[in-house]
């Protein structure tokens, strides 16, 4: 384990223990849905949309450098002929800012994100299955990662 991320672990563990200190702590900031479009046969696009509660944020999953806030990420359930096609697109209120609670330039999205994943199947294939990880901060707090499991119906 590196020192930044006991270090992020302190951070947050310290910004949650200020929580209780005159606001009360939110349960959850950001909501997600998920769905599926048939695009071709065997083919899909995957949705996965974040609502984000006013004055939180989520992180890109393109963010550089190790240092800073965990970015989002997609785990699918592996499955036969389940495949990803490229990289999961990213859409929404998106930021570019220096962030000065991780003094560094980060990609941030408030009120919603989109991310779409396009997936290859097997034949009789129903479900997509995973989860996401992301990170929530509000300017001042941020909340520890958190994973959110999915289950995708795929419809013709």
């Amino acid at each position: 384990m590196s020192i930044r991320f006991f270090g992020l672990i302190a951070f947050v563990g310290l910004q949650i223990s200020l929580f209780g200190q005159g606001r009360p702590v939110p349960t959850d900031p950001v909501k997600w849905t998920f769905s599926a479009k048939n695009v071709f046969e065997g083919e899909y696009d995957l949705y996965m949309v974040a609502s984000i509660d006013k004055s939180w944020c989520i992180y890109s999953q393109y963010m550089k450098g190790d240092d800073g806030p965990v970015p989002t990420s997609f785990s699918f359930t592996p499955e036969d002929g389940f495949q990803p096609i490229g990289k999961t697109a990213e859409d929404g209120h998106r930021k570019e800012i220096d962030d000065p609670i991780f003094n560094m330039k980060v990609v941030k999205f408030e009120d919603n994100a989109t991310f779409k994943q396009r997936v290859r199947v097997g034949k009789n294939q129903k479900f997509a299955k995973g989860f996401v990880t992301f990170m929530t901060c509000d300017g001042s707090v941020c909340l520890p990662p958190k994973d959110v499991p999915f289950v995708i119906e795929l419809k013709k």
